[in-house]
């Protein structure tokens, strides 16, 4: 006698799709339920009242502002011209290794640690020394540029 060729997987993936199907005609049925076929234009229109929210009612034309077109500002804004940050910066260098090239200095005015890269430097610097520097923005962030042993101070 040969052996039944339906296994328990084949029966449960049977009653997988049975049930996958039952449900995907039940959301059909409840689409065509709650269809909105038929509706006017009007029932479909949004509207935006004066405050920007969507309302069913057309706004109040008794409400309606003018607006000259020279007055509207499309993009950024023009900022004020920023004060002049101070260029040349003293601090003291908190760490420094030789080997890789690179180290941090502590900016004396705000306490801020500014990385330092060795071809940013003009003097050679070791930790605890205090430097002048100028700041440069890069990609990553703050960088120490013209970095050179300070004098006096």
């Amino acid at each position: 006698m040969a052996k039944s060729q339906e296994t328990f997987s084949k029966k449960e993936k049977e009653k997988l799709k049975l049930k996958r199907r039952k449900e995907k005609e039940e959301k059909k049925q409840e689409r065509k339920a709650n269809s909105q076929k038929g509706l006017g234009l009007e029932d479909m229109l949004a509207y935006v009242d004066e405050n920007g929210n969507l309302t069913s009612v057309p706004p109040d034309p008794k409400k309606k502002k003018e607006f000259n077109a020279e007055d509207m500002v499309i993009g950024v804004s023009k900022q004020a011209p920023a004060e002049p940050e101070e260029v040349l910066r003293h601090g003291i260098v908190t760490f420094f290794n030789d080997s890789k090239g690179y180290g941090f200095i502590k900016d004396s005015k705000n306490q801020q640690g500014v990385f330092v890269h060795i071809n940013g430097l003009i003097d050679g610097i070791k930790e605890g020394n205090k430097v002048t520097f100028e700041i440069e923005m890069n990609h990553k962030g703050a960088n120490a540029v013209k970095v050179k042993l300070d004098t006096g101070v």
